[in-house]
């Protein structure tokens, strides 16, 4: 049997939606949870306030990021849905002009016009709809919004995330609590990244520095507003 029936490639692509929604829940999870605790214990809290406050806005943040995701989500598949039912009319209303434009179209991404046509004319006839939907809106099953998964998403990874940190607070000794919370974040924030650079088949350098970079400018602004905060309480 040939290779090219046996062959069958996986792209990164086809875990776009959740992996999005994964990797902004637990990153957001682990900085803002960790910039909390940082924050709360530069302020001289006691440890019983800090970890009431991380679990706060574990919960909090959990809750937060399932319902903007599912929310925005939901707006790009109500968008989609709107631009195949208004295609799906056009089809039914005017099928020469829609073929006409899928020939166009394959005319522009150089494919002669004979060929175009017969082309045009073979998709319309397995499935309009889906020609239109992939080669005139850019919409395909793989791409295609899915609000509860990335609902779902965002909030398991974002409790997981934020978990890390939490967990350090009773764990280790008041006097490097803020130190080992930091380092503990940093590490969860480097190995987060190098996996969506894995899953995503991207660079793992860049990847691994842009979401480190970012956690720590997050915790040290927090540290500086708790120690003013905590200044002025004093």
């Amino acid at each position: 049997m040939s290779r090219l029936h046996v062959h069958a490639e996986a792209h990164a692509a086809s875990r776009i939606g959740w992996l999005r929604a994964a990797v902004l829940g637990a990153n957001d999870g682990i900085v803002s949870t960790a910039s909390l605790i940082v924050g709360v214990a530069a302020s001289n809290a006691t440890r019983s306030s800090i970890i009431v406050a991380g679990v706060a806005a574990l919960f909090a943040g959990a809750m937060s990021m399932a319902a903007g995701e599912y929310v925005s989500v939901s707006s790009q598949s109500d968008t989609e849905k709107a631009d195949l039912a208004r295609e799906r009319r056009e089809l039914a209303q005017q099928p020469e002009l829609e073929r006409e434009e899928l020939t166009r179209m394959y005319q522009a991404r150089g494919v002669g016009r004979e060929t175009a046509q017969k082309v045009a004319d073979q998709m319309t006839a397995h499935d309009a709809l889906s020609a239109h939907a992939r080669d005139e809106l850019g919409l395909s099953e793989v791409m295609t919004a899915r609000p509860l998964q990335a609902a779902l998403a965002s909030a398991l990874t974002f409790t997981a995330g934020a978990s890390a940190p939490l967990l350090v607070v009773p764990l280790s000794p008041a006097s490097v609590m803020v130190p080992a919370v930091a380092i503990i974040s940093l590490l969860c924030l480097a190995v987060l990244g190098a996996l969506g650079a894995r899953a995503g088949g991207a660079p793992l350098g860049p990847s691994v520095l842009r979401v480190t970079f970012w956690g720590v400018l997050a915790m040290a602004v927090t540290a500086v507003v708790g120690r003013l905060f905590g200044t002025v309480v004093g």
